[in-house]
C-alpha cells in the first residue's frame, strides 16, 4: 500500500522564491529614492563635498552649518510639542474604558521608549522627507507575555508596491535587515548549513567605522494581504534564503485569523512634503540643499584667494642666481646669490582682491536659505531691527513657527492612526491582566491592572425575541501637546491672570464670563468652562442657605404660648 503523501504546507520554498523576485522587483523601484536618501545623510554630516566636487579634493572645502541649523530648529519645535492621546468613548457604555485607556496608553508608550523613537523618526524624517513608525507585537517581552513594541523603521530596509500613495495599498510589504549568523543559528537551528551566500543586499550608509557584513545573512519579514470570508486578513511570513522560519498561513492557529485583527501593515508613514505616486515625501535637504552648496561654493572662492593673497609667492628666474631655498625660508637673516643680482630676477606676484559684492552675495544666498526653510532670525530667538518690546518679539516667533506647526499637526494625524494600532494590539493580545502606575485623580499615583475584557466584543441584547449581535467598542482620540514651548506656557499663564483680573471667577457675574467665552477658542476651554458653571452653581445654592437662614420664624399665637407653657408645668410635677 503506498504510503499517503504528506501535504506540503502552503507557504514553502516555491512561494518565497516567488516573493523575492517580488522583492527585487520592488527594490528596482524605489533605487532612485534610496539614492536621494544615501546622498541627504552626506548634506547632514556636512560632508556634501564628496557630492559637490567633480575631481581630485581640492585644498579648501567649507562646509557651513546654515542647512544643519535649519534641520536643527525645526527638530527642536518638534520636540517642544511631544504628543499626548486622550482617548474619547462613541457610546456612553464606554465611558469608564475609554477614561482608564487615556492613563494605560501614555504609561505604553513610555514603556515603549516613545519619546526616543518620536525624535529619531523626525530627525529622519527632516532629513529624507518620510519618517516610518513601526507598530509590533514583541511576543518575547516581558518574559514571555509579550508587549507593545515601537521602533523607528528606516526607509532602506523597506520596500513596497511602486506607485502607490498609501503603503496599505500595497499587495506585499518587504522589511529586510542584516543579523549575524551565528545569533540566527542559536535560534533557528534549521538554517544549518543553509547560511553563506547573501544574495540579498540592502544599501547601506557611509560610516564613519568600517562596517563588515561578512558573516551575515538577509533576514526577511514578508507582510501580505488576503481576502478570506469578505474580509482582509493580514499574513506574515519570515524567512531567510528559500527557508521559511515562520509563516501564519502554516499556523492553525493564524491560518484563518491572520497575523494582527486590524489587518493592516504595521508601518506608519509620516511624509514631510508630499510626493504624487509615492507614500514618501521630500525634506528639508532637498529644498535647502541648493542654497548651501552655493554658500560654500562661494566660502571656496573668498578663501582660496584669501589664502592666495596673503601667502606671497615670487617670480624667480630659471637662470638667477638666487637661492631659493634660502629666500623662502623666513627664519634666515641672510640668502646667498651666485654673480650679479637683477632687478628682474626676483618678482613678487601681485594677488587681486576680491570685491566686496561677493560677501554680499554669500550673505544674500544665506538668507534665501533661511527663507526656503522657514527658518528666520525670529524663529530662532532673534530680533529684528526696530523691534524691542518683548510681546512683539514673542508675537513674531508665534507668527514664524506656523510651519514646524503644520508639520507638526500632520505628525499627529500619524501619531493618532499609532494610537489606534496600539488599541487593537491591546484587544487582541491583553489576554492577561497587567499592572499599570497611572496618575489618578489630582496627579497622585494609582496601581492599577487591566486587560482587554472591557474591549472584546459585547452582545447587544434581544430585541422583541431578535438578537441583536455583538458590538465592538470603539473609541475616538485627541492629540494635544504633552510638552508645549514656554512662550505657549507663557501665554496661557497671562491669558488666565487676564481672566482673573476681568472677573470670570467672579460666581455673580458667571453668566457674562459663559457668554465670553462661548465666543473665545483656546487649549483646555472646556475646564475653565465648567469650573466656572460650578462656581455659580455653588455660589447659588450658599446663597439660597443662607437666605433661608436669614428669614425669621413665624411668631406663634398666644393661646399656643400658654397651652405649651402648662404642658411644660404639668411635666416637671
Amino acid at each position: 500500500m503506498a504510503e499517503k503523501e504528506e501535504k506540503k504546507p502552503p507557504i514553502g520554498a516555491e512561494q518565497v522564491r516567488m516573493a523575492l523576485q517580488t522583492l527585487n522587483r520592488y527594490r528596482e523601484g524605489k533605487a532612485n529614492l534610496e539614492r536621494r536618501i544615501l546622498e541627504g545623510e552626506r548634506w547632514y554630516r556636512m560632508r556634501h563635498w564628496e557630492s559637490m566636487r567633480k575631481g581630485q579634493p581640492a585644498s579648501v572645502e567649507p562646509a557651513s552649518g546654515w542647512l544643519f541649523n535649519a534641520i536643527a530648529a525645526k527638530h527642536a519645535d518638534a520636540m517642544d510639542s511631544f504628543p499626548a492621546p486622550n482617548i474619547l468613548p462613541r457610546e456612553e457604555g464606554d465611558r469608564a474604558e475609554a477614561k482608564m485607556l487615556s492613563a494605560i496608553l501614555p504609561a505604553e508608550l513610555e514603556q515603549c521608549g516613545f519619546e526616543g523613537v518620536y525624535a529619531d523618526v523626525w530627525d529622519y524624517k527632516l532629513k529624507t522627507g518620510t519618517g516610518v513608525y513601526g507598530v509590533f507585537w514583541d511576543p518575547e517581552a516581558l518574559r514571555g507575555m509579550g508587549d507593545i513594541a515601537i521602533r523607528k523603521v528606516d526607509l532602506l530596509n523597506l520596500f513596497w508596491e511602486s506607485g502607490i500613495t498609501d503603503i496599505q495599498r500595497s499587495r506585499n510589504v518587504f522589511h529586510v535587515e542584516l543579523q549575524s549568523n551565528d545569533v540566527l543559528l542559536d535560534r533557528y537551528p534549521e538554517l544549518e548549513g543553509k547560511l553563506g551566500g547573501n544574495a540579498l543586499t540592502v544599501s547601506t550608509y557611509q560610516y564613519d567605522d568600517a562596517a563588515d557584513t561578512t558573516g551575515k545573512s538577509a533576514v526577511v519579514d514578508w507582510y501580505y494581504k488576503r481576502r478570506t470570508a469578505g474580509k482582509t486578513v493580514l499574513h506574515y511570513c519570515k524567512f531567510v534564503g528559500d527557508t521559511v522560519l515562520f509563516a501564519t498561513e502554516n499556523e492553525p492557529e493564524y491560518a484563518e485569523r491572520g497575523w494582527y485583527d486590524h489587518g493592516k501593515y504595521p508601518f506608519l508613514f509620516d511624509p514631510l512634503f508630499r510626493m504624487e505616486g509615492s507614500p514618501c515625501g521630500f525634506g528639508y535637504i532637498d529644498v535647502g540643499k541648493s542654497a548651501q552648496e552655493y554658500i560654500d561654493r562661494g566660502n571656496q572662492a573668498i578663501l582660496q584667494n584669501l589664502l592666495a593673497n596673503t601667502r606671497p609667492r615670487y617670480f624667480i628666474r630659471s637662470d638667477g642666481a638666487v637661492n631659493e631655498e634660502e629666500y623662502g625660508d623666513y627664519t634666515r637673516d641672510f640668502v646667498h646669490v651666485d654673480g650679479n643680482l637683477g632687478q628682474d630676477s626676483v618678482l613678487p606676484i601681485s594677488g587681486k582682491p576680491l570685491s566686496s559684492i561677493y560677501v554680499d552675495v554669500i550673505a544674500r544666498k544665506i538668507d534665501e536659505l533661511k527663507e526656503v526653510t522657514g527658518n528666520r532670525d525670529v524663529s530662532t530667538g532673534g530680533t529684528v531691527s526696530g523691534v524691542t518690546a518683548a510681546a512683539a518679539i514673542a508675537a513674531m516667533q508665534e507668527a514664524g513657527g506656523k510651519l514646524s506647526r503644520d508639520h507638526i499637526r500632520a505628525s499627529y494625524r500619524v501619531f493618532r492612526s499609532l494610537c489606534e494600532m496600539m488599541i487593537e494590539l491591546i484587544r487582541q493580545f491583553y489576554t492577561l491582566p497587567r499592572a499599570f502606575r497611572i496618575l489618578g485623580q489630582q496627579g497622585a499615583e494609582e496601581f492599577v491592572r487591566y486587560s482587554n475584557v472591557g474591549l472584546l466584543p459585547q452582545s447587544q441584547g434581544v430585541d422583541f425575541g431578535v438578537d441583536l449581535g455583538t458590538r465592538v467598542p470603539l473609541f475616538d482620540i485627541q492629540i494635544s501637546a504633552q510638552k508645549q514651548n514656554p512662550y505657549s506656557k507663557m501665554s496661557q499663564n497671562e491669558m488666565a491672570m487676564s481672566f482673573y483680573t476681568a472677573g470670570f471667577f467672579d460666581p455673580r457675574r458667571a453668566e457674562e464670563a459663559l457668554a465670553c467665552l462661548d465666543m473665545m477658542d483656546f487649549e483646555r476651554k472646556d475646564t475653565v468652562t465648567r469650573k466656572i458653571a460650578e462656581n455659580a452653581r455653588a455660589y447659588r445654592a450658599a446663597a439660597m442657605e443662607a437666605a433661608q437662614a436669614a428669614t425669621p420664624m413665624p411668631k406663634e399665637p398666644e393661646a399656643t404660648s400658654q397651652a405649651r407653657a402648662k404642658a411644660a408645668q404639668a411635666g416637671e410635677v
